[in-house]
């Protein structure tokens, strides 16, 4: 069984990737940290830790790009995803330790595999899409601490560039989370890990600003994709082995 300190460094490793991934690509922190988090954490202050973090960089990364914010297109997701964050919470609260952990391996997974083949659904398109994508977001969000795959499906749908994706991408993000954490709680962590995950957060941040003009966009995007489809996958049969 791994030390304190030793759960405390598995932490902080976790946080940094998330965190680099989401400067880099404007969303990505619960892809990569969800499941990690989970492991470590358990189902509910994982989830949670994820929602503040991811909110926190969302909101650092949104500093430079907010003049792009599409105001009038991202209103419908996120009064939507506000909606649906307490019945995320509620199912989450409800659902034995088990089967929660087989449904976030199963959100992930679906999510990242829908996201890898670009699926193009017609129902995702203008304002029904808006809210269609917002709805389930928020919903998958708060209860698993995923909400950015059904805003990238919208985005992919709509046909958004990368530079218009990232910034309402970390707009979206922040409104989210911010919801989500105050429907779920902040988690109960000791402060060495509350120091921990802000140290990484901070650490994560700048080497994701670092990679950002260094790195090609599908390299990360396959980075991103494959973490978080062996992540998915690793909570799922944990899942199922508790049943």
């Amino acid at each position: 069984m791994a030390s304190a300190w030793e759960a405390e460094l598995l932490l902080g490793g976790i946080v940094a990737l998330g965190a680099s991934v989401q400067w880099l690509t404007g969303m990505g922190f619960a892809l990569i940290a969800v499941p990690a988090l989970v492991l470590v954490l358990g189902p509910a202050p994982g989830v949670v830790l994820a929602n503040c973090a991811a909110g926190v960089v969302s909101i650092a990364g949104l500093t430079a790009g907010w003049r792009r914010v599409r105001i009038g297109a991202m209103v419908p997701l996120v009064v939507a995803s506000a909606c649906t964050v307490p019945a995320g919470s509620w199912v989450a609260a409800l659902l034995p330790e088990p089967v929660l952990l087989a449904g976030v391996g199963i959100l992930v997974t679906v999510a990242v595999v829908f996201v890898m083949g670009g699926v193009r659904i017609s129902a995702l398109t203008g304002a029904r899409g808006a809210v269609t994508a917002g709805a389930v977001g928020g919903f998958m969000n708060s209860a698993a601490g995923v909400g950015g795959p059904p805003y990238s499906l919208y985005a992919v749908n709509a046909g958004w560039q990368v530079s218009e994706f990232v910034p309402n991408a970390q707009f979206y993000g922040i409104i989210v989370n911010v919801f989500s954490v105050a429907s779920n709680g902040v988690p109960r962590l000791s402060g060495a890990a509350w120091s921990v995950a802000a140290a990484a957060m901070v650490a994560g941040a700048l080497v994701g600003r670092a990679l950002a003009p260094r790195v090609p966009d599908q390299w990360v995007r396959r980075l991103i994709l494959a973490l978080a489809l062996t992540g998915g996958l690793s909570v799922l049969v944990k899942g199922l082995r508790g049943l």
